[in-house]
């Protein structure tokens, strides 16, 4: 069977694997900033109430949210994928010039599979992410740490939670505004017009 003249072509950008892990991320990120708004916010508190459990969801989400990265590890795919995001090179400075004067020509704007935002924001969720469990932990863990180190965890924890909702808003927000990317994430193949506009180094 021949393909359609109109139809598009499509190129392979995630694997199963890398999708599983996306989504289970995300779903025990969007308990911990779920159970913590019901934590915070008293109209929520009141709303939802049974805070013993919702206290539970949010300690065991959080410990949990490192998990689907640590099991992605056995796929090559997203092994080679990390690699990616962990390299920046002279075309990520090049995006991240054009993004900042707000030039959107394609031209202006190289990048490999993952452009310099997406590489920026890996880096400081995972580092974010890092932080979360460990003040966690140490307000968990209350006869282990002075009383100093469990204020001063207390203090990093509230306000970098603040932060992650903020910056995950906006992750979610640039998702929305580009259907090809969503359907990348869903389905594992994007249209190679999409990829070469948006990714022509990793096309190439």
């Amino acid at each position: 069977m021949s393909l359609r003249a109109d139809t598009p072509v499509t190129v392979r950008r995630f694997s199963r694997a890398e999708r599983w892990v996306h989504r289970t991320t995300a779903a025990l990120m969007g308990v911990c900033v779920l159970t913590a708004a019901c934590l915070y916010v008293p109209q929520l508190a009141e709303l939802v109430g049974r805070r013993a459990l919702v206290v539970t969801l949010h300690i065991w989400a959080g410990l949990a949210l490192p998990v689907p990265v640590l099991a992605g590890l056995v796929s090559r795919a997203f092994r080679a994928d990390l690699g990616h995001l962990n390299r920046f090179g002279p075309h990520d400075r090049t995006w991240l010039r054009a993004a900042l004067h707000r030039d959107k020509r394609p031209a202006s704007r190289p990048a490999g599979k993952f452009n310099a935002g997406q590489k920026i924001y890996a880096s400081w969720i995972a580092g974010a992410t890092l932080v979360m469990l460990g003040t966690g932990l140490m307000m968990w863990f209350t006869h282990l740490t002075p009383l100093l180190w469990r204020t001063s965890a207390t203090f990093v924890h509230d306000w970098l939670a603040l932060t992650i909702g903020i910056v995950l808003a906006g992750h979610i927000g640039m998702a929305l505004a580009d259907p090809e990317s969503r359907k990348g994430m869903r389905t594992g193949r994007v249209t190679r017009e999409w990829a070469d506009r948006e990714h022509p180094l990793w096309r190439r």
